[in-house]
């Protein structure tokens, strides 16, 4: 065992934060950590905006579906895939990444999402919480429009981070012997059924859910991703990525 697996084994999303600030030289340090984070052919092609102010804030809350945590956390850090520092160095010779392909949108978001869990568990490592908040792609353009983003920018996801001020009980995972294939996606250790092993977590999570008094349904997990995905979840990003200068086609 070690510090980092006994944070992973005991991490939570956190949605309820005193109202105590976060140092700014904290956070610069929790940064810049996380640059450390590996990065494809180091292109570090991410930056990160971070927000204090109460009014952006709000205003990111709106954005975000109405998530209070993104107000009452007096830090949201925004991960961003960003190709501008790429295309200057392309630019001045003579070069450019304008109508790039796939594989370009695909690093640069990846490489942001490795530096967002690496400052997750950098801010673990001094006391600080967080939730990651995908919603601000439930509009990427009103996103970047707010974070005064320029185009070949886009804010992959966002984090509140602060002190918390309470934290729930941790939520269930799959079985891991049904998560891990050995040489082979289908060889696992015992061979669990699928259909068994979703069964499984649908009771388990619909456990949890109830111990916490929230409504749900015995197929619990299955009924929210059937929900979540039909009808299509953010139908209009990939145009607003276009727009922006990410080509996933």
């Amino acid at each position: 065992m070690s510090e980092t697996i006994d944070l992973l084994n005991n991490r939570v999303s956190i949605r309820k934060f005193k109202s105590d600030p976060v140092a700014e030289d904290l956070v610069d340090r929790v940064l810049r950590a996380a640059f450390r984070a590996p990065t494809s052919s180091n292109i570090q092609s991410y930056s990160v905006i971070t927000v204090q102010d109460p009014d952006t804030r709000e205003k990111l809350a709106v954005l975000t579906g109405n998530q209070r945590h993104v107000v009452e956390a007096p830090v949201f850090l925004a991960f961003c895939a960003d190709l501008t520092r790429i295309e200057h160095a392309m630019a001045q010779r003579g070069h450019t990444i304008v109508d790039n392909n796939m594989e370009i949108g695909l690093v640069s978001s990846i490489d942001a999402s490795l530096v967002g869990m690496s400052a997750y568990l950098a801010a673990e490592s001094v006391g600080l919480k967080g939730v990651m908040i995908g919603a601000v792609r439930n509009d990427a353009s009103a996103t970047a429009r707010l974070l005064g983003l320029p185009a070949q920018v886009y804010c992959v996801f966002g984090m509140c981070l602060g002190w918390a001020d309470e934290a729930p009980p941790q939520k269930p995972r799959m079985d891991f012997s049904s998560m891990v294939h050995y040489e082979r996606h289908g060889a696992l250790r015992d061979n669990r059924d699928l259909s068994q092993t979703l069964d499984d977590y649908d009771a388990a999570l619909a456990g949890h859910y109830r111990s916490k008094g929230i409504a749900t349904t015995p197929d619990s997990w299955g009924h929210d991703m059937d929900k979540k995905f039909d009808p299509q979840l953010r139908d209009n990003l990939r145009q607003e990525l276009q727009e922006r200068g990410f080509d996933f086609r």
